[in-house]
Parts: structure tokens; sequence; C-alpha cells
């Protein structure tokens, strides 16, 4: 990584803020937090925050073109990065408290609630990291990222046959699994808040601005 990286953190009305800002500048990023499609288009990374309900942040996203300008940065290979619900939304549909909608699409997929006997699942967690992943390096096999959820995808349906398949990492809590993070060239996303994750989330920050 040469220089400084700029950063824009999407205001859309639906994200811790503040903390994402902090970790993102404490490895090194020069952050605007905006909610100014030109900015965000034209940043070097775009982060898209994501707390509450899949309905509500779909509306809060559309209403700032976002899922405009994560499509035309990703059409030009600009690094994109979805935490928690701004994961979530990356795919087709959301189906939560018995409203379906529709997502942005980049990834075919199902949020559901998870099979699980008490929810939210919340606090530390390890993770299932796939060969080869550049989002997880430098970390332990071990390590534990810090979760805050009761939705998520439970069922990978991506086709495989194509020359370079998404590296795609699991968790499990309460007996079932779900995706924990998604590597998909210029597109990176995770369920757990890498913000809130300590060191370990630190790194993964540290890794996506090198991608930058």
């Amino acid at each position: 990584m040469t220089g400084t990286k700029k950063v824009v953190l999407l205001d859309y009305g639906a994200g811790n803020l503040r903390s994402a800002q902090r970790a993102l500048e404490r490895v090194g990023a020069d952050v605007t937090v905006t909610a100014d499609p030109k900015i965000a288009v034209e940043a070097d990374g775009l982060l898209v925050p994501g707390v509450g309900a899949f309905a509500a942040c779909m509306d809060g996203l559309r209403a700032v073109q976002g899922p405009r300008v994560i499509g035309q940065r990703l059409a030009g290979g600009r690094p994109v990065m979805g935490i928690c619900v701004g994961m979530q939304i990356l795919f087709d549909a959301g189906n939560e408290h018995g409203i379906h909608a529709e997502g942005c699409g980049e990834w075919p997929g199902l949020v559901e609630r998870l099979h699980a006997d008490v929810l939210p699942h919340m606090g530390w967690n390890t993770v299932e990291v796939p060969q080869g992943s550049q989002m997880f390096a430098e970390l332990d096999a071990d390590e534990r990222f810090y979760f805050v959820h009761s939705y998520g995808v439970r069922e990978w349906t991506l086709e495989t046959e194509i020359t370079e398949p998404p590296k795609v990492a699991w968790s499990e809590y309460g007996g079932d699994r779900f995706v924990a993070a998604v590597e998909n060239g210029a597109l990176w996303a995770t369920q757990f808040h890498p913000e809130k994750s300590g060191d370990a989330g630190s790194q993964l920050l540290k890794n996506w601005l090198e991608t930058l």
C-alpha cells in the first residue's frame, strides 16, 4: 500500500459510523463520512456499514443512491466492503420480521432468521477461513471476531464453475451454520464487526486497505 488511502464511510442512516471511522483511521485510512454519491464513487475504498432491519437499511441505501454507487464501483473494479447488515444487503433478498425485501443482488442468496434457540448471536466466535484468503491474511485460524445478529445467509448458492469463485468463510452458532464473510474480487463483506474485534479486526481492515 502506498500513500494514505481515502475511504468513504457511507452515511445512509444505518450504521455505527463513529466506531468504524475510528477503526479505519487507526490502521491509516483517511476517512470521510458522507452520503454524497459522487464522493463515494471516487474514493479509493467504500465501506458500507449496517445495523438494524434489512428492509429499513435498503430504504436508507436507496435514498442515497447506494445500490447504484456500489454497482458503479464494482463495474470499475473499485473496492467495496460491507459490514453486518451492510453485508446482508449485498445478497438478493432478506426475510425479516415477516417482511420480504429485495437487496442489491450482488450475490444470490437469502438473509433469514438463524435456526438457533437463543438469539441474537452476540459475542465472540471463530470463523472457518477459506484457503488463500487475503481478507484473513496474518491471522490465526482460531482468531475470534465479534458478532451481533439474529439473521444471516445460511446457504451459499453462487455457481462455483466460474474462473475465480468467491472465497466464503463460515461460522456456527447454536448448531446453525451461516456465512461469516465473503471475499469476491473488489467486493468484501463480513457478518461480524471488525471495528469491534480488537487487534484481529484491525488486521482485517489493514488487509482491506492493502487492496485499495
